[in-house]
Parts: C-alpha cells; sequence; structure tokens
C-alpha cells in the first residue's frame, strides 16, 4: 500500500472490508470494539490517500485533494495517538495495567494537540515521491514529537496483557526504525500503510484465533 493511487485503493478496501466482518462478530466484547474499529480507520485511511494522489496528479479537482490530504493528516496524527492506546486500554482486565497505559494516552493526547496546532499554524503540504507521497508539516521540536508519537501508539501495544496485541506492537516497533532508514519524507505514508496491514493481520487472529490464545496473562 502508499505505493500508488491503486494500491492504496485495493488495500482500503480489503483492510475495510476485514474491519467490517471483524466489527460483525466483536459485538458481544465491547472491550474489543475499539482494536476490533482500528482496520476499519487504517482502511479508510488509505482510500483517502487515494484521493490525495488523484489531487496531485490532477484527476480530481484540486479542492477534492486537498479535503482528502486534512483527512489524511487528521487521522495519522490527530486520531491514531489517541485511538491507539485508548483502544488497547479497553481491552485490558487487570486495573494495574490500565494505570500503566494512562501515560500513553496522556502523552497521545499531548502529541495529537501539538501535531493539530502545527497543522493549523501551517504550512500543510504534499508532494509526489516515488512509490510514496511526502506529507509537510513544521511542529517544530520534530525529532521529539516523532519519538513521542511511536511511544503513544506503540508502546502501550508493548504492555498489553494479550500477546497477540505485543507482537503487533512490536512488528510495528521494528517497522518504525526500518521505514525512518528507508525514507524520512514518506514515512507518515509508508509508516500509516504498514500499520493498516498489520492491523488487518490482528483483526484477523481475533475474528478466527483459538479462544485460549485469546486469553490476557496475568500482571503480578
Amino acid at each position: 500500500m502508499c505505493f500508488s493511487p491503486q494500491a492504496d485503493l485495493v488495500g482500503g478496501l480489503v483492510i475495510s472490508a476485514i474491519g467490517v466482518d471483524v466489527v460483525r462478530h466483536v459485538h458481544r466484547r465491547r472491550d474489543q470494539m475499539a482494536l476490533a474499529a482500528l482496520p476499519l480507520v487504517l482502511g479508510a485511511h488509505q482510500l483517502d490517500e487515494a484521493f490525495v494522489w488523484w489531487g496531485q496528479e490532477g484527476h480530481v479537482p484540486s479542492a477534492v485533494g486537498r479535503v482528502a490530504l486534512w483527512i489524511y493528516l487528521l487521522i495519522a496524527f490527530v486520531l491514531l495517538p489517541i485511538f491507539v492506546p485508548v483502544a488497547v486500554c479497553a481491552l485490558e482486565t487487570s486495573k494495574r495495567r490500565r494505570l500503566l497505559m494512562v501515560p500513553f494516552i496522556a502523552i497521545g493526547v499531548g502529541v495529537a494537540a501539538w501535531l493539530f496546532a502545527a497543522m493549523v499554524r501551517g504550512p500543510v503540504n504534499v508532494a509526489v515521491h516515488p512509490y510514496h507521497l511526502a506529507y509537510t508539516i513544521k511542529p517544530g521540536h520534530g525529532l521529539i514529537v516523532i519519538t513521542l508519537y511511536v511511544v503513544a501508539c506503540c508502546g502501550t501495544l508493548l504492555f498489553s496483557g494479550y500477546h497477540r496485541v505485543v507482537l503487533f506492537g512490536a512488528f510495528n516497533l521494528l517497522a518504525v526504525v526500518v521505514i525512518a532508514k528507508l525514507t524520512v519524507d514518506g514515512f507518515a505514508s509508508v509508516w500509516c500503510g504498514w500499520a493498516a496491514v498489520t492491523s488487518g493481520v490482528i483483526a484477523l487472529h481475533m475474528r478466527f484465533g483459538k479462544p485460549h490464545r485469546a486469553m490476557p496473562y496475568v500482571l503480578t
């Protein structure tokens, strides 16, 4: 995904379909609903990026591309750093483990507020690069903000009481390092694409995994 508008379109449809199926089948487990909905959010995110591509290529009106750009960045920079830790925290049955996750939620809220303020101040731009889109904002203290963003999105996952969620966090943390080395200007686009794929995998596990594998381990 994120390599072209066609890849975003196909990937977004597949991930969204997975999300719809999983949400339909975990409706009795309200604690799982938020995490089950993550593929829906990220699937829609990838579909939206197809319109950003088309706006840059002149296939849709520039105003449509501009709106799609803002929607993409609002999801990536404002929604995800809050939604992910809250969704993981909602899974936990251990009060102590939930308390350990509160700082990650607070970090996510702070990062989201900082990035939103940067978007409002502007400028907000996007450019087509080979195999990805390069999104540009000027948040200030960029390295610190990116680090805190990763901590908010991946840290809570690593503290989860569910083995599959911890693996999800570990794979995404590893992906952060690899993607950052491969491309700096395309980080937002490529990492969000990777996160959509891995969220689809974890959602499928929630849907079809054996019950004993879904049980949390106990925090001692």
